[in-house]
């Protein structure tokens, strides 16, 4: 990470501008081969956090200066007060492919060399001007395709997931300085911390991570969105229900029973949380080769749902038995599921009991597989008409009160918002339980202290404090080049 990079920073194509970032120890003397301020000065001279105009040139050669490529505007920034920590220029010009391309050559003839994914931010990271988890909320800030994500991504760009993470750091410092304390003179009254004022610190600590950890699952819906399955029998109005929710013809809608024969899939805003939507094929029995492909592959998408929409046909009381196959394709994984009962505007549809269509009551009267099922899996129940639309504002508001029910103060409250900040996390968490648990059972300070060091690596991965090289390579390649 000693070479000095370059990478264009806005979005591939014509535009009315384009930004080439430049970044490391010779990125001011490179600029300069290619950028000449109109002002005469060098851009060696130029103060920091200045603008200049200038003309744009390709490298001369033995000191003649070459023909413009084009003017724009280049902005110097000095170590330590920029983006990467390093010295910075950005450059501006003209928008357009090969114009841009045409810049970009002429630095890297200059001597930088083409940056990676995210190196940019790779290199902020490494510099401490970023957490890892303020450089994955950029990420999250560039890939946001909603309000609520977006105010997520912002609220970890100003570091209240960091903030947080720090308090549990700081805390677990002072409790295993405590139990240092004892290892090393144990005969005597050393500590900060008597034992049962230990455990009570462990109770509250373990009691806000977990509190942390349980934020996860709107994170997760609002940032990354919640896999969801539409699954039901043919012709019960899966498509249909699709196209509702994304509110266009995504998928092929007809009365013929096994039209789908293939996984369809969009993404839909419900309120403050994404839905990555599957419209899968009818389960049935077919002697359709391609049908039963797209029934394996039904149940394949069953398996891989954080969430399952079971398609009911309200008309009809003996769908109620299809919450057999839903049982049975989720009965390892147990994710929630909502009942939702299509055709409620036919007049053979079921009447309301109880606020739940009676084909529920119907259900209750069936095998017991299929009661505990109701029982102990069901999230919600919904009744709609794909046809009208009459109670698919109702579903959306049972889906969203799944995962994100009530107002979220972004300004105040961190949240978790990807898998791997909540697996470190949770390790964390396991580590102080085994300290407590230790100091439970009769065990001295210094035997919780070898859980406590353990809950302190991993939540040191969490906030990138001790994370692997790996890790963070995989964690920066998401990123696009330029970033």
């Amino acid at each position: 990470m000693t070479d000095t990079i370059a990478a264009i920073s806005t979005p591939y194509g014509k535009g009315g501008i384009a930004v080439i970032r430049i970044s490391g120890d010779e990125a001011i003397a490179i600029a300069s081969k290619v950028f000449r301020p109109a002002s005469g000065k060098s851009l060696a001279e130029i103060n920091a956090g200045r603008i200049v105009y200038g003309t744009i040139h390709a490298p001369s050669h033995g000191g003649r200066l070459t023909k413009p490529i084009d003017d724009g505007m280049a902005a110097v920034l000095r170590a330590p007060h920029s983006y990467t920590g390093e010295d910075t220029v950005e450059i501006s010009c003209h928008g357009g492919v090969l114009l841009t391309e045409k810049v970009l050559s002429a630095i890297l003839a200059a001597g930088a060399r083409p940056a990676e994914a995210g190196e940019f931010t790779k290199r902020a990271f490494v510099a401490g001007k970023v957490s890892l988890t303020e450089a994955e909320a950029v990420i999250n800030l560039i890939d946001a395709k909603s309000e609520e994500a977006l105010k997520l991504a912002r609220s970890h760009t100003e570091g209240r997931l960091t903030a947080k993470l720090n308090e549990f750091y700081e805390s677990l410092k002072t409790l295993i300085s405590t139990a240092y304390v004892y290892a090393d003179y144990p005969d005597e009254d050393l500590t900060d911390l008597s034992t049962e004022e230990m455990e009570a610190a462990l109770q509250k600590l373990a009691g806000d991570m977990q509190a942390l950890s349980d934020t996860y699952y709107v994170g997760h819906a609002i940032s990354e969105g919640i896999s969801t399955v539409i699954v039901g029998r043919p012709n019960t109005g899966k498509s249909s229900l699709l196209n509702r929710l994304v509110g266009r013809e995504r998928a092929i809608v007809s009365d013929i029973a096994g039209t789908t024969r293939d996984t369809i899939e969009a993404t839909v805003q419900v309120g403050k949380i994404t839905l990555r939507l599957t419209d899968t094929a009818g389960l049935r029995d077919s002697d359709d080769p391609i049908e039963q492909i797209g029934v394996e592959r039904s149940l394949a998408a069953l398996g891989e749902a954080e969430l399952i929409l079971a398609l009911l046909d309200g008309s009809d009381p003996a769908d109620a038995a299809t919450l057999n196959e839903i049982h049975r394709a989720n009965a390892a994984h147990g994710v929630p599921v909502i009942a939702v009962f299509n055709k409620c505007d036919l007049p053979e549809a079921q009447p309301v009991v109880g606020n739940l269509p009676a084909l529920y009551h119907k259900a209750l009267s069936l095998s017991p597989e299929i009661q505990r099922f109701f029982f102990s899996r069901l999230s919600g129940v919904a009744a709609i008409s794909c046809t009208t639309g009459e109670g698919i504002d109702d579903l959306k508001k049972c889906i969203e009160n799944l995962f994100a029910k009530g107002e979220i103060d972004y300004d105040t409250t961190a949240i978790l918002a990807n898998a791997r900040q909540k697996g470190a996390l949770d390790r964390a968490i396991e580590g102080v339980q085994a300290a407590l648990e230790a100091l439970e059972s009769g065990f001295t300070p210094d035997v919780a202290g070898m859980d406590l060091e353990e809950a302190m690596a991993a939540l040191s991965e969490a906030d990138g404090r001790a994370v692997s090289a790996d890790i963070v390579d995989a964690i920066f390649h998401r990123f696009c080049v330029g970033k």
